[in-house]
């Protein structure tokens, strides 16, 4: 890519929404979280900007807002061209600078920081190509999506040439298969019912709406109390019926023998799979309860807190997770984010990502819908996750029609926030933050 204009400028902004005071993302851990992130536009010496994004939950959104302000130095003054030309290498130059690697190494704050740079790069190049983000992934050979990935510590699970030779066999009927998607759109279920601080008379109203929406696959939210969670997942079964996919998220709230014992009371209700049942890092314990629950047809879902390709790499080498769930911004971006679709490929796991937040869910369409097109070939056990949530600050908003979502194509990542929801969310100044300040809703910082 010759392209010499020059990054002249990289800003980040704390944005956050006051979500728990409708207990909205309220599970067994979080019980108030206010849905943030940290916002980074990266702008060229003739004007196109590139948007990004991590993802975060209220306090602490600024320390993430000063690491990504620590790389600011490292972007800044680079050429286009020698970005995305040889976007991998530049990748690692990032991940493994020699200075900041310490904070990590590739996980934590840092790590977090990276994600909004890289997620807003990809932006800005997709917005160059004038592609929506699936597409500018998709129009790629075998050979340049896997000179994006940092191959460092996964070659023992997939090396570059298994890489290509996964990608290779993706190309047949490919077109075929991005037509197919466009009008069909890509299979998503909705968290939205199932938040763990509703009321039972709100689950059965979400339920009601979410069903005559199109949904059919849907998630609940438990850990907190034993008769709590049997009653609530059994309300949602009764309004689904005995065939609708029905997942359960216990947001790391059990240690390995109390989750199995949990999940074995709650699998009367046809249960697809637990969501990271125990500590997002315990790979040994997450095999422990899989190969528990496998008598009862259930799987467990893991990755929205795993924080780098290393950490997947074990958890499908030791057959510790049956869906993999990546998160757009936990990792360092799109480039780290390829590496592990590659892995779940080669182990024939499916990727069921993690959504909602702020944002999630514009993301990672575009990384489901390349990996059908690219990858996997089929939605057969796939499905991204859907909340309802926040999408209309957006400028590129996902779209939902009968359960599924449409695929974008607008170019860019579709992670544009508006300029009017910046300018009344941004903490502590914005005037949603001043007014709840005035009105001690919330504490003054």
């Amino acid at each position: 890519m010759n392209d010499n204009r020059k990054i002249t400028k990289l800003t980040v902004r704390d944005i956050r929404f006051p979500t728990s005071l409708n207990k909205d993302g309220s599970d067994a851990i979080m019980k108030n979280p206010d849905y943030s992130c940290a916002y980074v536009v990266i702008t060229t010496d003739d004007g196109l900007e590139g948007y990004g994004f991590t993802f975060t939950v209220g306090r602490g959104t600024q320390i993430v807002c000063t690491a990504v302000e620590a790389y600011s130095s490292l972007v800044v003054g680079q050429r286009l061209g020698d970005i995305f030309s040889n976007f991998g290498c530049y990748w690692q130059e990032l991940a493994h600078d020699s200075q900041l690697r310490w904070l990590g190494p590739e996980k934590g704050v840092i790590h977090l920081a990276l994600a909004a740079i890289i997620n807003a790069l990809w932006d800005l190049w997709a917005r160059i190509e004038n592609k929506p983000l699936w597409k500018l992934l998709v129009d790629m050979t075998p050979e340049q999506i896997v000179s994006l990935i940092d191959f460092r510590y996964i070659t023992d699970a997939l090396t570059k040439d298994e890489a290509i030779e996964i990608l290779r066999k993706g190309q047949e009927k490919k077109k075929e298969r991005e037509e197919a998607i466009k009008k069909s759109g890509y299979p998503a279920y909705t968290t939205s019912a199932g938040w763990l601080g509703y009321s039972d008379e709100k689950i059965i109203r979400l339920c009601q709406e979410a069903l005559a929406e199109g949904f059919t696959r849907f998630k609940v939210k438990v850990g907190k109390n034993q008769e709590d969670d049997d009653r609530r997942v059994g309300l949602v079964r009764q309004q689904l019926g005995p065939d609708m996919m029905l997942m359960v998220d216990a947001n790391q709230v059990w240690g390995v023998h109390e989750a199995i014992e949990w999940i074995s009371k709650l699998a009367k209700y046809n249960l697809t799979w637990v969501e990271e049942p125990t500590s997002p890092d315990d790979i040994l314990g997450h095999a422990k309860i899989a190969a528990a629950l496998s008598s009862f047809g259930i799987g467990v879902a893991t990755g929205e807190n795993c924080s780098n390709r290393v950490l997947f790499k074990q958890f499908l080498q030791a057959n510790a997770l049956q869906f993999c769930q990546i998160d757009s911004c936990r990792m360092a971006g799109v480039n780290e984010i390829l590496s592990v679709y590659l892995m779940a490929a080669k182990f024939e796991v499916p990727v069921c990502p993690h959504a909602g937040g702020v944002g999630l869910c514009e993301l990672v369409q575009h990384l489901s819908i390349f990996d059908y097109i690219s990858m996997s070939t089929t939605t057969e056990k796939r499905v991204i996750e859907y909340v309802d949530h926040l999408h209309e600050h957006f400028v590129d908003p996902v779209k939902i029609t009968n359960g599924c979502y449409v695929v974008p194509m607008a170019a860019g990542y579709s992670s544009q926030i508006k300029v009017e929801s910046l300018g009344s969310f941004e903490y502590p100044t914005g005037s949603v933050w001043q007014d709840m300040f005035d009105k001690g809703i919330y504490e003054r910082p």
